[in-house]
């Protein structure tokens, strides 16, 4: 860790936690509301799960302006900006009027979202670095769980006694709280270690880094972790409230044992190597993956089907903050822009599996979903590990 850092490590670890998970927050927290949505809208399933793949949108591609923004005018300023226009956006929702502007303004709030998302990577990188880096990730993707815990719990609570703008009249009182919480964030980024240059030189940065093959196996990895996440998120209000015929609160007590599979294995990495802990990740995620899919096609047991879900979420804890650590150790440099790529490719995936997983029967598109991205997962783990490989056994090979 460096000098740059002023405050305390806890500060950080709470502030930059919240941040990182307040975007995927706005999603999950409204997820028991969808039903609801699609009744006061009189819409379609398939209408309402397009303001989930517009806020998973506005998350992604906010991240490739947010992201190169803050390395040629610091992480403060643009953290300060984004919550700003959260707020703004969320007051737009609640009184929307139509399905269509309610979408419309899920793709701001989640544009605005990723501003913490973003910033959050980018600021451990301008701090930490090898071991501490991923040790810090790991503790960050503890905290980010919480949000995943609380959120469809407290907004299963809340819509059996408000309607579903009392869910975000909820968010914009948070966006509030986080906007003077982090009014307290001391810059991480020096004026001298900042993006020469105008506007345009900051894009640019984006050629090297996506040439870079180690860092986007990386990044595709985790891109395609998300997507199985995703594909869980957008079609489990409709696979546990309206198949199985769970309640609002029995479907978030599900969603919240799941989001605490991802603490579970985020705290699992610290008693592994990076690339160990990457590989088990790896393997859990698919070879459950092959079994979830077996049972969502013959309609199994729901204790069953959840018992699934939640060894793969622990799986996937172990592999969101391996995967960020080590791509982003490989561009320390451009880290505003190379956490951008890595936030940008997962959400961009989320925001295409999320209306797909409604089409037909959604347990078939469900499954099939899930057990491609595990697949897909597994196939670019693998290809980074060679990669990393290859790079390492080079110098070995002159010096013979």
């Amino acid at each position: 860790m460096t000098q740059r850092q002023k405050n305390s490590k806890l500060y950080l670890l709470i502030s930059m936690g919240l941040l990182s998970a307040f975007g995927p927050f706005v999603t999950d927290f409204y997820l028991p509301a969808l039903p609801a949505i699609t009744t006061f809208f009189n819409t379609s399933v398939s209408m309402v799960q397009l303001s989930l793949t517009a806020g998973m949108l506005g998350l992604g591609v906010g991240q490739l302006f947010i992201g190169p923004f803050s390395d040629k005018y610091g992480r403060k300023p643009l953290i300060i900006y984004s919550l700003l226009i959260f707020i703004v956006s969320t007051i737009a929702c609640i009184f929307a009027k139509d399905i269509k502007i309610f979408v419309f303004f899920r793709l701001i709030q989640g544009f605005a979202g990723a501003g913490g998302v973003v910033i959050s990577k980018s600021v451990a990188a301008d701090l930490y670095e090898g071991k501490e880096l991923t040790r810090f990730f790991s503790l960050l993707m503890v905290v980010n769980g919480l949000g995943p815990i609380a959120a469809p719990v407290f907004g299963g609570f809340l819509i059996n006694f408000t309607p579903w703008e009392g869910i975000f009249w909820t968010l914009f009182f948070l966006g509030l709280l986080l906007l003077a919480l982090n009014s307290r964030l001391k810059e991480s980024l020096p004026i001298e270690k900042r993006v020469n240059g105008n506007l345009l030189s900051s894009f640019k940065n984006f050629i090297p880094i996506l040439k870079n093959n180690k860092f986007m196996f990386y990044v595709l990895a985790q891109t395609f972790a998300m997507g199985f996440m995703f594909s869980y998120i957008s079609s489990s209000p409709f696979i546990f409230q309206e198949h199985y015929h769970l309640s609002p609160i029995m479907f978030s007590l599900c969603f919240a044992f799941n989001a605490f599979g991802i603490m579970a294995g985020s705290w699992l990495v610290s008693f592994f190597s990076e690339i160990r802990a990457l590989l088990i990740g790896g393997f859990g995620l698919t070879s459950f993956g092959i079994l979830l899919a077996i049972v969502m096609f013959s309609g199994g047991n729901i204790v069953v089907l959840e018992s699934i879900f939640f060894v793969q979420m622990i799986a996937l804890g172990m592999i969101l903050p391996t995967t960020s650590a080590l791509g982003l150790n490989l561009e320390r440099e451009n880290s505003g822009s190379a956490s951008a790529i890595l936030g940008f490719l997962p959400f961009l995936a989320g925001s295409i599996v999320s209306p797909l997983v409604g089409l037909g029967n959604i347990m078939h598109s469900t499954a099939t979903a899930i057990l491609i991205c595990s697949l897909l997962t597994l196939l670019f783990i693998f290809m980074a590990i060679r990669e990393k490989g290859a790079k390492r056994l080079a110098p070995q090979l002159v010096k013979q």
